[in-house]
């Protein structure tokens, strides 16, 4: 990842003016550590801190068209930037780098060329012919893009907000398409291919859950063949982090010696994790429970992959919310309101896992790709009829039981058999249930019970409503103390990482407001409380061998 900042209707201009743009730009440089580049156009400022991940050589930004009357900005990576290069036979380019597209391509068609996109980006385009510029994010929001206005709004100019991405889904229609696990297969197997497009050492990130487990299945059984195994072996690096002991680096150990990688794991205490807090809450610029909770090992285990010299990881975020994973969409009352809580999930994932990802892993200068979140992807996984992605005991369906699957090949598995139908864990759970146990802990003796009491009146927006909250909101404001920062975190109740209308579907989830996996109560394995067994209870809680003997006796279902 880079980072990029753009300052247009500067009133002033003068060498004082450079310097701050320098200086602010200076304070995204862990995003791009390898080099920094200034491009100055009258009254407009692009800045740019490369992290170099294809053409480290000769791709430093900012970016131009052949006679360099336009200028872009850009972080994240175009994965079709070849096919696209091609198209434009009449140009001539500089840089090997894939995001340099971006400008002849507006040169070509304007602005409407950004659906032409396929990746993850963030970037700023000026054209100094006539000082027009567009300012533009990938779909779903995987790479964060902020925009602000001076005093003196000197930065407005004609023009607007206007979404390019506007698939079927996004209208949260019911869709009416039939599953075709293989169909859903070969989507995922290509956007994963796609992401392995690097000229820097990469690994996958392996938590032992199902979907980073999928995805290093897809990347080890295609590493061979993409021109990254040319410059850097056929083997793939996997990497997991969690407490000792913890529940996702055993299943991760065993993913990677079924899988056949080159497995680090690393481990961390609760005191460590407490201690770099501040750090992460400063990095990630949110003070949501869920997010911090999760962000902390995964800052972490960052910093000791860019200490191996790993720049580049691909990770499994995403699938969740598509395939509607979190433990609480079991208690979905139908088809409808499951897809249309899907559809809510993937339009705020920029303020959640994306954030997450993006910037837990930025902070050291390392690159998080994330292909369930790939356009092809989504749209097909969305068009399926929700009555599929439904949670159904009595069919042997599970969690996100269509992608499961979907991958469930018996003549050449891609994973064992208990370790694709694992119940979800979040990561915040995976990496250790006495994780935010310890954190809660540590929370409550920092936050008297008359601080929380008066939380409304020092905090009237968003009000915090747990020690824990409250907590992360006093390191928050102490860094971003402006109202501009506090509005871009989003707030509301939430059980198991719901959003506040799924909170509806269980009467008992209301007395237990919790993002984490275990206050699905009835439903997490290592639940909160305890609750009466049903029957599908007992199926969803028991162990997985236990979940694998019911799904075999009504394998037929597929």
């Amino acid at each position: 990842m880079c980072g990029i900042l753009a300052v247009f209707g500067c009133t002033d201009n003068s060498q004082a003016k450079r310097a701050r743009i320098v200086e602010l730009s200076r304070r995204l440089r862990h995003r791009g550590p390898d080099w920094s580049g200034l491009h100055c156009h009258e009254d407009c400022y692009l800045a740019h801190q490369r992290l170099a991940i294809v053409d480290p050589a000769s791709g430093d930004q900012p970016l131009y068209n052949q006679d360099k009357t336009v200028v872009v900005t850009v972080n994240g990576e175009i994965y079709n930037h070849k096919e696209l290069r091609a198209q434009l036979k009449s140009h001539t380019f500089r840089t090997g780098s894939d995001c340099e597209v971006i400008a002849h391509l507006y040169e070509e068609h304007g602005e409407n060329f950004v659906g032409m996109l396929d990746g993850m980006f963030s970037f700023v385009l000026l054209d100094t012919r006539d000082k027009s510029f567009i300012a533009a994010r990938d779909a779903i929001g995987i790479t964060p893009l902020y925009i602000g206005w001076g005093l003196d709004g000197s930065v407005c100019k004609q023009g607007g907000l206007r979404r390019w991405y506007n698939p079927t889904w996004y209208s949260e229609q019911i869709p009416s398409t039939p599953y075709d696990p293989l169909v859903l297969r070969g989507a995922f197997e290509k956007a994963v291919i796609k992401r392995l497009m690097t000229d820097v050492p990469f690994g996958v990130l392996l938590s032992g859950g199902l979907d980073s487990s999928l995805v290093a299945a897809v990347a080890s059984r295609h590493l061979a063949d993409a021109e990254a195994a040319c410059q850097w072996g056929s083997q793939l690096h996997t990497f997991c982090i969690g407490l000792k002991g913890s529940p996702d680096t055993k299943a991760a150990r065993e993913v990677a010696d079924y899988l056949g990688t080159r497995h680090h794991e690393f481990h961390f205490t609760i005191q460590e994790g407490i201690d770099a807090l501040e750090e992460v809450i400063y990095h990630i610029e949110t003070f949501d429970v869920t997010t911090i909770r999760a962000s902390t090992p995964m800052f972490l285990m960052s910093r000791k992959i860019k200490s191996l010299g790993v720049k580049m990881v691909i990770s499994g975020e995403g699938s969740d919310e598509i395939f509607g994973g979190y433990l609480y969409f079991h208690k979905a009352p139908n088809k409808e309101e499951f897809h249309q809580e899907t559809c809510q999930k993937i339009k705020a994932l920029h303020l959640y896992d994306c954030l997450r990802a993006n910037k837990s892993t930025s902070a050291w200068g390392v690159e998080a790709r994330v292909p369930f979140l790939d356009k092809e992807f989504i749209n097909i996984a969305m068009s399926i009829d929700p009555e599929w992605k439904m949670i159904r005991p009595d069919l042997g369906r599970i969690e996100k039981w269509i992608l499961r699957n979907a991958f469930d090949d018996e003549k050449n598995p891609y994973l064992p058999k208990h370790i694709l139908y694992r119940q979800k864990e979040q990561f915040s759970d995976g990496v250790g249930y006495s994780w935010i146990d310890g954190l809660k802990d540590h929370a409550n003796k920092q936050v008297t019970d008359s601080m929380l009491m008066n939380a409304s009146f020092v905090y009237p927006e968003n009000t915090p409503t747990t020690k824990e909250a409250y907590y992360y909101r006093t390191i928050f404001e102490k860094f971003f103390p402006k109202n501009a920062a506090r509005s871009t975190v989003p707030g509301g109740p939430s059980v198991a990482c719901s959003t506040a209308k799924a909170v509806e579907w269980d009467a008992s989830w209301s007395k237990n407001l919790d993002p984490s996996g275990r206050a699905a109560l009835g439903v997490h394995a290592a639940a909160y409380e305890e609750t009466g067994n049903t029957e599908a209870a007992n199926l969803m809680n028991g162990s997985p061998q236990k979940r694998l003997e019911m799904l075999e006796k009504t394998a037929a279902v597929a």
